[in-house]
């Protein structure tokens, strides 16, 4: 059943009707009216809002919307609305320079859980798409809302793992929810709003016009504790994304593709200026900021230590023993693979003194047959 919409909202929804008129107008027009309501209703226009060429199209346009049937349509199209200030208004957003003053929704909207964004390609391969949903349903494992997009390929792939993880995902439209886009994710939407929710800053009756879809963009990542990139190409719009992230103070993250993949060229390069390379779900739960980490984060630390301990006490047994440069390569070879690890874990489970793997690593970059990552990371070198 649809909740009691306030006149409040109504009047704001029936501003954002209007062309030309945006959540940013709208928020002008509270902050000098003190209210849409009162903004609507008003006569005496001061001398500074007359300055702008769209307060005459607002003062117009006003005389012919019809509120009755704005709300009418709200309520055929079982869509609610929370205003900033408002409980269940998600609140990473809410802290944002620039929120929405109104956001409509379709499902359930709860702003109790964390939410992480999970972006990339709408030309996505297999390998993307997997790694897209394996990390969303490894979030919504720790009790984290997936947010993303619903666009094809990436975005798609990231709601259904938070869907097939049984967990919360939340979907930013660029147009009015009434119209799904695209059109084919039609059923995953539906199946979004069963525990999720649909959002939007558009009212219905408004497509998803190119412009819409940074303004969008920047709402999945104020809403997100840290915006993971899983495929992007060079010029992907995931990097606005990204851009976004960064002016509001998100984590970014991205994860490692084929090098020679178009597809990972945009996730390559943010990695090179310093987003965090991801291989596993620790690498995500462990570089959030300490007040939204979980237990998980101290379980790994734990028992990383404890394989240290290990580590150390095995080697302080093997002190006297000496290893041939051999030795010491055949260990280190066969302790790593494609997946990145690192020298921590990697001395961790050798069964050679640390100094041996320090001293044998750099040997086997030289040789060709591994290769060091950003931050301590090693795989091995695939001849091609």
């Amino acid at each position: 059943m649809v909740m009691s919409l306030t006149k409040e909202k109504i009047y704001r929804a029936a501003i954002l009707t209007i062309p030309g008129i945006g959540s940013q107008r709208l928020r002008q027009l509270i902050a000098l009216y003190g209210s849409a309501e009162n903004a609507w209703k008003t006569q005496q226009f001061t001398d500074s809002p007359e300055r702008f060429s769209w307060f005459q199209k607002f003062k117009h346009a006003r005389q012919k919307i019809d509120l009755e049937k704005v709300e009418s349509l709200l309520v055929k199209e079982n869509i609610s609305m929370v205003i900033l200030g408002e409980e269940n208004y998600p609140c990473l957003l809410a802290e944002c320079l620039g929120a929405p003053p109104l956001l409509f929704y379709k499902g359930v909207l709860t702003s109790g859980q964390k939410g992480l964004a999970v972006v990339g390609s709408r030309r996505a391969t297999a390998y993307g798409r997997a790694a897209a949903a394996y990390f969303a349903k490894e979030l919504v494992k720790h009790n984290y809302i997936v947010v993303s997009g619903l666009a094809r390929g990436i975005d798609s792939s990231a709601h259904q793992g938070a869907l097939d993880g049984n967990g919360v995902t939340w979907a930013f439209l660029a147009g009015g929810l009434d119209s799904i886009y695209p059109k084919e994710n039609s059923n995953l939407a539906r199946r979004i709003m069963e525990k999720g929710a649909l959002i939007s800053e558009y009212p219905p009756g408004i497509p998803a016009e190119p412009g819409h879809f940074p303004a969008r963009n920047r709402l999945i990542s104020g809403s997100s504790m840290g915006v993971l990139v899983v495929e992007a190409a060079e010029k992907s719009g995931s990097l606005i994304t990204v851009d976004y992230a960064l002016e509001q103070g998100r984590e970014v993250y991205a994860v490692p593709g084929p090098i020679f993949s178009e597809q990972s060229k945009g996730t390559h390069n943010l990695i090179k200026i310093g987003a965090k390379l991801v291989a596993g779900i620790e690498d995500i739960l462990c570089e959030l900021p300490p007040g939204y980490r979980t237990d998980f984060c101290k379980q790994q630390n734990d028992h990383l230590q404890t394989e240290r301990r290990q580590s150390l006490s095995e080697n302080a047994l093997n002190e006297e023993a000496s290893y041939t440069k051999d030795e010491i390569w055949q260990e280190i070879l066969e302790c790593l693979s494609d997946v990145p690890l690192h020298i921590d874990r990697l001395t961790a489970i050798c069964k050679i003194p640390a100094q041996d793997i320090a001293l044998g690593l750099l040997e086997l970059q030289l040789a060709g047959k591994v290769i060091q990552l950003p931050g301590q990371n090693y795989v091995l070198q695939r001849k091609v």
